[in-house]
């Protein structure tokens, strides 16, 4: 079953400009918008942003930032325009499928940078005890996590997913996905079709196959963590400073360069093969929804409860 349905009893006008899988994003980017500024007006008022502002206020203040907004407007979005429980982001299923998806990030993370050491693209140099590990665990990991999961894959897939069916809905989130990183320091078009096969294409598929936002959550967390604060790698263009210091020698399309890791080849094959098997698994499981005007192919997933009737 798909998550939301439209209800029965809604006119044409609410159907269009409330309940339409276009309307519904707009309602939650404009939830987002004012609430970001908000947070920026009232972090400015306490003295928390800028360059001047106390590093320990002004990396809260980023992290909330990050955090508020896109939980807020995604909650109003659930409960009061599509009226259901967000069974997807439920507080139970946190823990654990937060911690599966922690362990499976520094998995894939840690087999790329194997793969990139014995293809003697990255060495270790020393260490940093000093490195300041709370900033990164905010910001890369947890802030960034959050809230690039809930917009891509809680609003941007799931809902193009309910009115285009899910290739289209892989093909326009990893796009959207890709495109944004291209305004990183570093990117160049190869970086952002890289992210869109990694992480827009792999985690859209972990999505659809587990219907589980803290799950892809706990991916993209411990993937940019790793990479940056453990290994010293830039995350997308970011800080490259981490524990470990580190070189990447060879040519740009095995390093990834400045970009980081995730503009290497291996990256982009490593994704590639795991997306392969959640295909399988997408397949296995019927949670591939394929939109055909007049009929249509509706994936087995959980039903949650809805205003209208059932898919």
């Amino acid at each position: 079953m798909i998550a939301f349905s439209t209800p029965a009893n809604a006119t044409k006008w609410n159907r269009w400009l409330v309940y339409s899988p276009g309307a519904r994003i707009a309602i939650f980017i404009g939830i987002f918008a004012g609430a970001m500024f908000l947070l920026s007006v009232l972090f400015a008022a306490l003295g928390w942003d800028g360059r001047q502002a106390p590093q320990p206020q002004r990396s809260i203040g980023i992290f909330l930032r990050q955090l508020v907004p896109a939980l807020l407007a995604y909650l109003f979005l659930v409960y009061v325009i599509e009226r259901r429980k967000p069974v997807e982001l439920a507080w139970r299923r946190v823990v654990p499928d937060g911690l599966l998806g922690s362990v499976l990030g520094v998995l894939f993370i840690g087999s790329v940078v194997g793969v990139l050491w014995l293809a003697g693209s990255y060495e270790v140099t020393g260490t940093n005890p000093q490195f300041d590990w709370i900033r990164p665990l905010l910001l890369t990991g947890l802030g960034t996590a959050i809230a690039e999961e809930i917009i891509f894959r809680g609003v941007l897939f799931r809902i193009s997913e309910e009115g285009l069916g899910t290739w289209w809905a892989l093909a326009i989130s990893a796009l959207f996905f890709g495109g944004v990183h291209i305004m990183n320091k570093g990117a160049t078009v190869w970086s952002s079709i890289a992210i869109a096969v990694e992480a827009g294409v792999l985690l859209g598929l972990a999505y659809n196959v587990t219907r589980s936002l803290p799950l892809v959550m706990g991916i993209h967390m411990t993937w940019n963590f790793t990479q940056g604060a453990i290994f010293g790698i830039p995350v997308s263009g970011t800080n490259a400073s981490g524990y470990l210091v580190s070189t990447r020698p060879g040519p740009e399309w095995l390093s990834g360069g400045g970009f980081g890791a995730e503009a290497s080849v291996v990256a982009v094959l490593i994704s590639i093969i795991a997306s392969a098997w959640l295909v399988m698994q997408a397949r296995r499981k019927d949670t591939i929804f394929v939109r055909r005007w007049g009929k249509s192919h509706a994936p087995t997933i959980a039903a949650t409860p809805t205003q209208g009737a059932p898919c």
